[in-house]
């Protein structure tokens, strides 16, 4: 298989501090590859090593296919990046802003500059200066500074913060589009999981500088556990119940609610066995974890931050 990012052991250590620890990612040609942790976990550290932003303590980085070391300017010019909050001239429009960085680029087609504003949704704003840009406003003009040279790569550091719902699907449609059409090959971080799981090809997983999982969505899907939800009177008794009359004690608990992961018995059993013994059952589902679920899981608790 073709990577166009791949990372050997690669490390950033801070004095006594390491913050990355040994991660080797491998992200395909032509897929979008998200990277999962909590704050601090390492992702936007690893994000900046990748790009030369900082230099790795140790470790190799490939980028289309050359490592690191041995690879001139014109690799740098097919990515596009944004790392934490884009930056920009305040008193500068959206147009002078891109009009500047385009130039520094070497680059000056306008019509690549309006495309790009179009594509994020900017193009009624761009006489605005950034100053009066709300948050959701400058990650959009983050990311068509990213787009508007063309990348064949994509590195993108949480860019859908504070959009809202509509400019989050607007993005994500975007991501899609550029991926499954062009062939753009996307590295994206993310708190947002629900949107990851719907874009995403592969996940890596970080937690405290470690890369903990690097799976494919299409074999997470497989092994995502299902379970039965309840939602109960008594979430103590109905344990006590499930264990005594069918040694049943694979289960969540959360405020009213209980998951039943054994999935051994039918939820009609289980509501049945419920009943009888004097609890209320106010509904009940069956579900197959979701990506929040299967993170929260596999890092001890606690989702992303």
């Amino acid at each position: 298989m073709e990577y166009l990012i791949e990372t050997r052991n690669l490390t950033k250590q801070y004095g006594k501090s390491i913050v990355v620890n040994d991660v080797s990612i491998h992200v395909p040609k032509g897929k979008i590859y998200a990277l999962l942790g909590r704050n601090g976990a390492g992702k936007t550290t690893l994000m900046k090593m990748i790009l030369k932003l900082i230099r790795a303590t140790s470790g190799e980085i490939y980028l289309f296919g050359a490592m690191c070391g041995k690879i001139n300017r014109n690799i740098y010019r097919q990515i596009g990046s944004i790392i934490e909050t884009p930056g920009f001239y305040e008193n500068l429009t959206a147009f002078e802003n891109l009009s500047l960085l385009m130039r520094l680029r070497g680059h000056e087609k306008k019509e690549d500059l309006i495309r790009a504003l179009e594509m994020v949704g900017l193009h009624n704003e761009h006489k605005k200066p950034f100053s009066d840009y709300s948050l959701g406003m400058k990650q959009r003009l983050g990311i068509a500074a990213a787009l508007m040279h063309e990348p064949k790569l994509l590195v993108l550091d949480e860019p859908i913060n504070g959009l809202d719902p509509i400019g989050i699907t607007e993005i994500r449609t975007l991501l899609t589009s550029l991926c499954r059409d062009k062939g753009t090959t996307i590295l994206i971080s993310s708190h947002v999981l629900s949107e990851i799981e719907q874009i995403a090809d592969i996940i890596g997983v970080m937690h405290e500088g470690y890369l903990i999982e690097e799976i494919k969505m299409e074999e997470l899907r497989k092994c995502r556990r299902k379970y039965i939800e309840f939602e109960v009177s008594d979430t103590t008794k109905a344990l006590e119940i499930l264990w005594e009359s069918y040694g049943i004690k694979d289960c969540q608990v959360r405020s009213s609610t209980l998951k039943v992961f054994d999935t051994t018995y039918s939820c009609g059993v289980i509501n049945k066995v419920l009943v009888e013994n004097g609890l209320m059952v106010t509904s009940l589902n069956e579900n197959k974890e979701n990506l929040e679920e299967y993170f929260a899981e596999l890092i001890g608790g606690g989702g992303v931050a």
